[in-house]
């Protein structure tokens, strides 16, 4: 089943794809951070009997608006922590982006000229929680999964090496590319690739992950309960612009395609202002 958020004329709502050009509005819910809040979300979605949507003239807003939390995992590609010239860790590292660095996944990404100089791409699979959890078993982590979405973790290099912390370059402004779906199937070993311009950045398959989304659940929710609606993002592959030599970086009118095979893409222009 594929779920997203669709802006319309009268505000947001909440639809369950049927095709690839058609949706049904799920009723009483204006997004899927509302439905997801309801525990039989997927019963309510699969049953869902509400106006039909054509998808191709759809606007897409973020597809998951607002979640709780969004709880990003560093180096978590094997190819990515070696160009990065690292160890393998031993446990995930972690960070955090705001709700507010998300967009939609084909709205422009506008930059403010004085954080645009070392803007980079990171192509990454994002898990969405389904239920609250809490200290649960890796045996027991996938049921608390409610599917997965794609999305550019989109980041200002001189902002995130200021300092120690990375938060401060992850977390501008309606920056991160998110959805177009949440797809409750998605299986783990498809590609994963980042396109500048039409030209391949990133390629690498989401079963190279160090730590994978079960891993994930289960130690994130030894340490914060996660809730319905709250996002993982598990880290991105070699190829980023900030580690070529010499570096490549997002430049004022570019477009940056983030697709993983089996969930879609983002497409987002930066606009530099």
């Amino acid at each position: 089943m594929r779920l997203a958020t669709l802006r319309t004329e009268t505000g947001t709502v909440a639809v369950r794809a049927d095709d690839e050009t058609t949706a049904t509005v799920i009723d009483g819910y204006p997004d899927l951070s509302a439905l997801l809040a309801d525990p039989d979300w997927r019963s309510v979605a699969a049953a869902a009997r509400g106006a039909r949507i054509d998808l191709r003239a759809a606007d897409f807003g973020p597809v998951v608006p607002r979640p709780g939390k969004i709880v990003c995992v560093g180096l978590n590609y094997r190819t990515h922590i070696t160009e990065m010239g690292r160890d393998l860790p031993e446990y995930p590292t972690l960070f955090a982006k705001f709700a507010d660095a998300l967009t939609g996944p084909y709205d422009d990404v506008i930059v403010p000229d004085y954080a645009a100089s070392e803007l980079d791409w990171e192509a990454e699979l994002a898990v969405i929680v389904g239920a609250r959890a809490t200290r649960v078993g890796a045996d027991a982590a996938a049921s608390f999964i409610a599917g997965y979405s794609v999305i550019n973790d989109y980041t200002m290099r001189d902002y995130q090496y200021r300092t120690l912390q990375w938060d401060q370059g992850k977390t501008f402004d309606r920056t991160s590319g998110f959805g177009p779906y949440l797809d409750t199937d998605y299986r783990l070993g498809t590609r994963i690739e980042t396109r500048l311009e039409g030209e391949v950045m990133q390629s690498a398959t989401t079963d190279d992950l160090v730590f994978g989304p079960e891993q994930l659940v289960e130690y994130i929710s030894h340490i914060v309960t996660l809730q319905p609606g709250d996002v993982i993002i598990t880290g991105t592959s070699g190829g980023v612009g900030h580690a070529r030599t010499p570096a490549r970086y997002i430049r004022d009118g570019e477009t940056v395609e983030v697709s993983i095979e089996g969930l879609g893409s983002v497409r987002n222009r930066t606009i530099v202002a």
